[in-house]
């Protein structure tokens, strides 16, 4: 074989490997110096164009970098949805009070509205820190979101109503207002809706942060950040899980022990700071 012939050879083959290379791979070819590019939907474009070249120039809060600094229409139409559910727990909900009489009467309903206006601004500072940290507005969210607005708007009925009538019973009548409940029915159906209401919207906030941690990679979340969307993904289970807790015991439970199905919210003054303590136990390792 002449050496003219075994060059021709040489590059036949090299042909011949790069015309396998184009059909088994598309087009693309791979080597160690360049690995294969990943693909990126449009979704995940749409997200990642929305946010600043630099992230670290962004206002920053415990450290993590608001990509939401602004508010969005949905967070503005979210916000009306709470401030409408305050209204509706008003100390006076049918007049103004034009006498000292109706005047006490009212304030008789004002713990029960304070305890109402702290359970509702909990769950509205959750979704406000969702909304700062991400910015997101992609369908899902949207979605999520608008279950969110009617979940709490269905849910302050039930809100005022068991409060109400916790600081009746707990004051022997001097404070809140009896909600006349005649059988034992009656007090597993209020108790079964305040706790759906509340498992249900404790578990919205957890479908937020768990669409955040999806979108991670284009959201550009550091290490910081993701660790901080799985603690919120964790902490808002607490209350969900107790929820349906309640929820379980209000149906199940014997009549004479059918308190506990709202006693056991008060674990959550327990629970949640232990969760706090051990997340920072955790950031620190």
């Amino acid at each position: 074989m002449t050496a003219e012939t075994s060059s021709r050879l040489q590059e036949l083959s090299r042909i011949s490997t790069f015309a396998f290379s184009e059909t088994a791979f598309g087009g693309r070819i791979f080597s160690a110096h360049s690995p294969p590019q990943l693909s990126t939907s449009k979704r995940d474009q749409e997200i990642a164009s929305g946010l600043p070249e630099n992230l670290d120039a962004l206002p920053q809060l415990d450290g993590f970098r608001l990509r939401g600094i602004e508010m969005t229409r949905l967070e503005t139409f979210i916000d009306a949805a709470f401030a409408f559910a305050v209204t509706m727990m008003v100390i006076a909900a049918e007049r103004v009070p034009d006498n000292i009489i109706t005047l006490l009467a009212a304030f008789k309903n004002a713990p029960a509205f304070v305890a109402g206006i702290a359970v509702l601004g909990i769950f509205w500072r959750g979704h406000w820190k969702w909304s700062r940290r991400y910015g997101l507005e992609d369908g899902v969210s949207i979605f999520i979101s608008w279950v969110l607005l009617v979940t709490i708007l269905m849910y302050i009925y039930p809100l005022k109503a068991l409060f109400g009538s916790m600081f009746y019973l707990l004051s022997d009548g001097r404070l809140g207002q009896t909600l006349g409940m005649r059988s034992v029915t009656q007090v597993r159906a209020i108790l079964a809706i305040y706790a759906t209401g509340f498992a249900a919207i404790a578990i919205e906030i957890v479908l937020l942060n768990l669409r955040a941690w999806r979108l991670r990679e284009p959201l550009r979340l550091n290490a910081r950040e993701r660790f901080l969307t799985r603690a919120d993904m964790t902490g808002w289970s607490i209350p969900a899980t107790v929820g349906i807790i309640a929820l379980v015991l209000a149906l199940t439970l014997p009549a004479d022990y059918l308190g506990w199905s709202g006693w056991i919210y008060s674990s959550l003054a327990v629970l949640v700071p232990v969760h706090k303590r051990f997340l920072r136990r955790r950031r620190r390792d």
